[in-house]
């Protein structure tokens, strides 16, 4: 299975050079500009225009009517499956999306750090194959450009070590794009836009074995 990976297009998906074709893409947050009902559906248009057989799409903290008003944002994204806390088996490779990231400033779908971020790891299935959530594990992809400090999670770090992953694909630190790997899971900070919200980092493609 050929998963092809973006994120955090901030609304500036129509720009991007190219999208390669592949078996799932994938959307790990940030898909919106100013978070508006408006944006998701010219979103959805545009993933209406891709080739690619599924399309997994999650929130991220400038997705702010999915959390707003879910009923009708969920509604205009026809064009892709869309994931909060919950999963999808497609071809026999279960994926299990989350939005969620330790608070900062006010924005949306954020929790405190330690147990409430806990509680929403602990809702992962054991047996996940394809974990995807906005922001990113303490320590892979996550130092910032001011300061190069870690904002990771610690406790989503250790929630993956206790899985078996075939790949964990995430966004929300734009300078913390690339490839990683941490024992048997590959992970991916697939972020689009670079750290001056330019949408040109290339799509992350990982094949499935």
């Amino acid at each position: 299975m050929k998963l092809v990976c973006i994120s955090d297009t901030h609304s500036l998906h129509r720009h991007i050079p190219e999208i390669p074709d592949g078996d799932v893409l994938i959307h790990a947050g940030d898909s919106l500009g100013q978070g508006t009902l408006d944006n998701i559906e010219d979103l959805n248009d545009w993933l209406g225009t891709l080739p690619h057989r599924h399309k997994i799409v999650i929130a991220g903290n400038h997705d702010r009517a999915f959390q707003d008003e879910p009923e009708q944002a969920r509604g205009l994204l026809t064009n892709a499956i869309y994931l909060e806390d919950s999963g999808v088996e497609i071809d026999g490779v279960r994926f299990w999306g989350s939005p969620w990231t330790p608070t900062f400033m006010d924005w949306a779908f954020m929790l405190e750090r330690a147990q409430p971020l806990r509680d929403v790891w602990a809702l992962i299935p054991d047996d996940t194959d394809v974990l995807i959530t906005h922001g990113p594990p303490l320590g892979y992809g996550d130092a910032t450009f001011i300061g190069s400090s870690n904002v990771g999670c610690y406790d989503l770090l250790e929630r993956i070590d206790a899985l078996r992953l075939k790949a964990h694909v995430f966004g929300h630190i734009h300078e913390g794009y690339g490839m990683y790997q941490r024992r048997s899971t590959t992970l991916i900070n697939a972020s689009t836009c670079t750290e001056w919200y330019e949408p040109s980092n290339y799509p992350v493609v990982f094949g499935l074995t």
